[in-house]
């Protein structure tokens, strides 16, 4: 018998965006004991519903949800704080005879909490500051440069256009005087508690997802993205440099709500960055260990993934406090 029969299960569902994991998820819900755990970076954020996609109401009434509107969009939150929450929500979901059900996009989180992650020092306030009014000044391909003079492994594997993990990585090297690179070598593995059942949507035509990926924009405007993040405005000290304020959908929103493009124009951009974070997405998939792969477009998804939970979860731990 292996080490990890003895383990509770727990099911990762990860996929890109617009690949249909909230309604995969609510299928499974019906058929085996779960509870869902958000897997999102935006979610986690109060107010903002429009452009994440949040499970609506209903559904949330129908299957317990963690992990969606905790925090509001002027306040910050980490990988390591998900990777604490969700391990102990995991804990006692388990506890309580149900299996975890971890479903989003945001694969840095899932990384996190598979690995475990780097002992990194705390933001701070002042560095963070000090750094973003350099870059006012100098420019962010300025920025990049002074990373890739402290930090080549990190330059080299940042974006330039990454203005978010550009800071991070300058900041990290400020407070501690080490490379970011450097600490993250050091990563403490983490301790195994689960079995992880791991579900990969994929589309086997990328050009289905990219049409679902443009309804879904447009579907989004039309229920008031853009009304949305102007109310949101008036109700918290927001600036674009937040990273609810970066999130795919409001950056773009925000630039027209600023005036600096038109409806048509934000429209297209948030296609296109909708699309190049599906593509993103898809690269951490394809380079994350073990996951059993299914199309999200596959007419018969719903069943094909019950069968394979099936296989993998005991039927003792599926009727477990059903």
């Amino acid at each position: 018998m292996s080490r990890t029969a003895h383990l509770p299960p727990a099911i990762l569902l990860l996929g890109p965006t617009a690949s249909g994991k909230t309604a995969l998820a609510l299928e499974i819900a019906r058929r085996v004991p779960v509870e869902i755990i958000s897997v999102d970076s935006a979610q986690v954020y109060r107010g903002m519903d429009v452009g994440t996609a949040k499970p609506t109401r209903a559904e949330r009434a129908a299957v317990p949800h963690h992990l969606i509107d905790i925090i509001d969009p002027d306040q910050a939150y980490s990988a390591a704080q998900f990777r604490a929450d969700a391990l102990r929500l995991m804990d006692e979901i388990a506890g309580r005879g149900r299996v975890p059900l971890l479903a989003g996009g945001t694969m840095l989180y899932f990384k996190a909490l598979r690995e475990g992650l780097s002992e990194l020092p705390q933001a701070d306030a002042n560095v963070r500051a000090a750094l973003e009014a350099e870059a006012r000044e100098k420019g962010w391909p300025a920025m990049h440069a002074e990373l890739a003079r402290v930090d080549p492994p990190a330059a080299a594997r940042i974006k330039p256009g990454d203005t978010q993990r550009i800071q991070r990585a300058l900041e990290v090297y400020r407070v501690s005087g080490t490379p970011l690179s450097a600490l993250q070598g050091a990563r403490a593995a983490a301790a195994a508690m689960f079995t992880f059942v791991q579900i990969a949507l994929v589309p086997a035509e990328r050009a289905l997802l990219h049409r679902r990926i443009e309804a879904r924009f447009d579907a989004m405007l039309a229920a008031g993205l853009v009304e949305e993040l102007a109310a949101l405005r008036q109700r918290y000290a927001l600036h674009a440099g937040l990273p609810s304020m970066r999130c795919v959908g409001y950056r773009q929103a925000w630039e027209h709500l600023e005036g600096t493009c038109d409806r048509a124009t934000l429209r297209d951009r948030g296609v296109y960055a909708t699309r190049q974070l599906a593509k993103r997405q898809l690269t951490w998939l394809r380079a994350m260990p073990e996951p059993k792969v299914f199309d999200c477009f596959a007419p018969d998804l719903g069943a094909q993934v019950l069968r394979f939970i099936g296989e993998q979860i005991p039927p003792t731990r599926k009727s477990a406090g059903a």
